[in-house]
Parts: structure tokens; sequence; C-alpha cells
């Protein structure tokens, strides 16, 4: 059994109308909304990663305060997986990131809730898909419209998205935060790192070989290791030098994307720095969004979509 959702409700504010929702593989966010006022969140474990199909509705019940409230939930992330509560089909690419009209209704057996699941996007060839990150995009164009250029997600598997006119034109993923996690804490490197930290001259020096030199990778990582043993390399420097050449290697490979581009990084305030500076080091304009707030704003794009379009045709 998980822990105890955290639960905050603005005191005074007004019964909230509708449930904006970010379902990840280890942990759900919601935001209570009234109209477009957030008037509250809620936060747990009950990730997707720890549910079967049949426990997602019960797991959204936790999230309420109010026993008897009767609610539209609009979701995005996880929850639409294959392995989720019920699959939200891809949409391809090229197109705009979706809306309410190509959600799925989850099933529930209560009448109280009203839920609805965001599809991710497919991109057939070269093979790639997202989910969750097709929503942060939508908030951002919704706060940058007009906005063509390369959007960066950084995190376990980062992103590189190639947006113009509105739509998701093409994209790629790098596996960069989960081979971090995997060296720094399950390989031979584990005994050389220290837990957390940045020095931001010592990542910019690593990342810069890796982006010019991304096939010496496995030399440098186990370099990594001997000058630990050797020269009792200091664990901040080596976590710093790990990150930095596995940043290198995929701004290598992702260079198609960003040369010459400007290029918006949305991403939790340390990750979405340690990009910044790196393609800021390439001479490169960086736009900053936060993605929790690029998140919310993309549950808000789609679930007020339907609405307007209700609106210009008098339904």
């Amino acid at each position: 059994m998980s822990a105890a959702p955290e639960i905050h409700i603005e005191p005074g504010a007004p019964e909230p109308d509708w449930l904006a929702v970010d379902w990840g593989t280890s942990h759900v966010r919601a935001w209570f909304l009234r109209g477009r006022r957030v008037v509250g969140w809620a936060t747990s474990a009950d990730g997707m990663g720890t549910l079967e199909p049949d426990g997602f509705e019960p797991a959204l019940l936790r999230l309420l305060p109010m026993p008897d409230a009767r609610l539209s939930v609009m979701i995005c992330g996880m929850a639409g997986s294959r392995q989720g509560w019920i699959e939200a089909p891809y949409a391809a690419t090229p197109c705009v990131p979706p809306t309410a009209e190509r959600a799925v209704r989850a099933p529930t057996r209560t009448d109280r809730l009203d839920v609805r699941i965001l599809p991710g996007i497919k991109q057939v060839d070269p093979a790639d898909v997202m989910r969750g990150e097709e929503t942060q995009i939508a908030g951002f164009l919704a706060l940058n419209p007009g906005y063509d250029g390369i959007v960066c997600l950084p995190g376990t598997h980062s992103k590189w998205v190639h947006v113009s006119a509105g739509e998701v034109v093409s994209f790629r993923t790098f596996m960069t935060g989960e081979l971090f996690s995997l060296l720094s804490t399950q390989s031979v490197l584990r005994h050389s790192m220290a837990v957390d930290g940045l020095d931001e001259d010592v990542f910019l020096s690593a990342m810069s070989r890796g982006l010019s030199r991304p096939a010496s990778l496995g030399s440098d990582l186990f370099a990594l290791r001997a000058e630990a043993l050797l020269n009792d390399l200091p664990p901040v420097v080596a976590r710093s030098r790990l990150s930095g050449l596995l940043v290198g290697m995929e701004l290598a490979a992702a260079k198609p994307y960003w040369l010459g581009q400007q290029v918006a990084v949305l991403g939790a305030k340390g990750l979405a720095n340690a990009y910044r500076i790196s393609l800021e080091d390439q001479g490169l304009p960086v736009m900053i969004a936060d993605a929790e707030r690029m998140t919310l704003e993309g549950l808000k794009a789609a679930y007020f979509a339907e609405q307007d379009a209700d609106a210009r045709t008098g339904s």
C-alpha cells in the first residue's frame, strides 16, 4: 500500500469543477481547478508502475478531498499507455498536440468522474514515441503562440522536438538520464560518484569532449574509475564529468535539431540549467520554461479547446 497522498486546497477557494492530472510511471500529480483557476493540488506515489488497470480509479479517488464532488478529469501521461488505465492510441507526426477531441474515455465504476486520457505522439520512421511530453509542448505553445523552432525536454528519456506552425513535425529520444542513473548507481563507477552536486566548469569541459569525441565515451567512462583509484578524483568531479560526457554525446547526436536553431528547454530547474549552459556554450540562444507549469498549461489547453470549439459552433 502506497503512502497517503498529499493534498492541499486553498482556504476559502470555490469548489473545483474539473481536475487536471499528470500520471507518470512513479508518481501522479493533480490540480483542482475552477475554470482556469487552480484552487488546490494533490500528489501521490500511485504511479502507473504500481497499479493494475482496475487500480487507477481508486487511486484517483484517494486524491479527492471532497467525497461527493462530481468532476471532469483530463489526464496526460502513462495512464494512457498499454499498461495503464486504458490505452489512448498515439497520434502520428506531423500533428498538433492532441486535445480533448482525441482523448479516450476511461471506464469508471462511479458516475462522479468523467475521465478522459490524452494520447501521446508517435513517429513511424525513425521509430519514436512520447507520452506526456506532448502536453508540455502544448502548454509551451499556449504561452508562446507562433513559436517555431526546437523544444528540448531533458529527463530520464530526453527529447528533441521540431515544432513548426503549431505542429510537432519530428522528434528524437535519448536515454541520457537513464544511462546516467544506471552508470552512477549500478556500474563500477558507483564507487566514485557523489550522490549529488555539480561543478559547472568540470561539467562543461566534459560536455565539450563528449560533443566533439562521442566515439571515445566508453574509454572516457572507465577513466573516471581509474582516476578515482590512482588520483583520488573527487566524487563531485566524477559525477559532473559523467553528466557532462553523456549530455555531450546526446548533443552530438541531436546536432541536426539544434544547430542554428532557437531552442526552448522545458525541464526541472537543475536539469534544465545543465542543458541551458551546454547550449549557450555552443553559442545558441535558449529559453527556459518549467516543465510542471507547462504540463498544467497543456492540460488546460486540451480541456478548453473542446469548450472553445463548442462555443464557436453554438452547441
